[in-house]
């Protein structure tokens, strides 16, 4: 089958095609014809070996953990599910491939409203907001600040922290202040005179802050809590020099919560943003774009 591979640590360059062996389904597993995988940030840090700390990678490797796809083997164990299901979740095998091997519990039904992309991007954004917004505590009436409001993460999680009944100040970039406006947030460009600007729209202050654009909003956001306490970012390494919690660690990946959004999803009750579609070949391309950020919603690779 056809994957992307990379054999050592480094840019996007170490990214290439290889034919490698099609996987077999072990006890509790299944394996996916892929569809559509979702590009994520961690993808990159992973790859540059910034990672190996929380995630050690044996190389070779397949790059990518989120899916979306149908049920191609089903291993010993599995009943829930058969060939020909249509599934979307996470692979622990790497995603940016033909094939993919994933743990059949953490899988949900796709439903027949949701497209492949569209799919794929929702395990890890929906996953990682959630996670993030109960560390924070988020409930009904507070304010939250969300740095990255239109990122994949962000996206979700602004959606999300509405649903709680908090207030919303999304930050972004001057080109999508209007998109995370329609997502129920109060938006404002990042940058110069956040911490006035912020207090300006909140002048009782904010709650809580979720950075998921690691792009120097920490101490801002310490300036506007007053502190350390209720801040988490998924997105800037400075998190421990600075005591903040950093976010990025093991997943809850609960089956049963992805099938209930991914209905909300296909309702349009969820809205999930692509904002570029690359072939399983320009996964570098795709990597890049991820790398660069300032992305409006989920960069996804077409599996063919």
């Amino acid at each position: 089958m056809k994957a992307i591979v990379f054999d050592a640590f480094g840019g996007t360059e170490v990214l290439h095609e290889a034919e490698i062996d099609i996987p077999r389904p072990g006890p509790g597993q299944v394996r996916v014809r892929v569809r559509a995988v979702g590009v994520n940030p961690v993808d990159g840090k992973i790859r540059s070996g910034g990672m190996e700390a929380i995630f050690p990678t044996t190389l070779p490797a397949v790059p990518g953990g989120e899916i979306a796809g149908v049920v191609d083997a089903v291993g010993e164990g599995v009943e829930h599910l058969k060939v020909g299901d249509e599934v979307l979740g996470w692979s622990d095998t790497g995603s940016y491939a033909q094939y993919a091997l994933a743990p059949a519990a953490v899988l949900a039904p796709k439903p027949a409203g949701l497209d492949w992309a569209h799919a794929a991007a929702l395990p890890v954004a929906t996953d990682g907001a959630e996670r993030v917004l109960d560390l924070l505590g988020i409930t009904s009436g507070e304010t939250l600040l969300i740095h990255g409001a239109s990122g994949a993460l962000g996206t979700i999680a602004v959606q999300l922290a509405v649903a709680r009944g908090a207030r919303v100040i999304g930050t972004a970039g001057p080109a999508n202040q209007e998109y995370v406006t329609s997502l129920g947030a109060t938006a404002l460009v990042y940058g110069e005179n956040l911490v006035e600007r912020v207090r300006a729209v909140a002048p009782d202050g904010v709650d809580a802050v979720f950075d998921a654009a690691g792009k120097g909003a920490l101490e801002d956001s310490i300036a506007l809590r007053g502190g350390t306490d209720r801040i988490v970012t998924t997105a800037d390494f400075r998190a421990a020099e600075l005591g903040i919690v950093f976010a990025e660690g093991p997943q809850r990946r609960s089956a049963t919560r992805l099938a209930e959004l991914a209905r909300q999803a296909a309702d349009g009750a969820l809205r999930t943003t692509i904002s570029a579609t690359y072939p399983l070949s320009e996964a570098a391309k795709a990597q890049q774009a991820s790398d660069a950020g300032h992305n409006r919603g989920k960069i996804v690779l077409a599996v063919d």
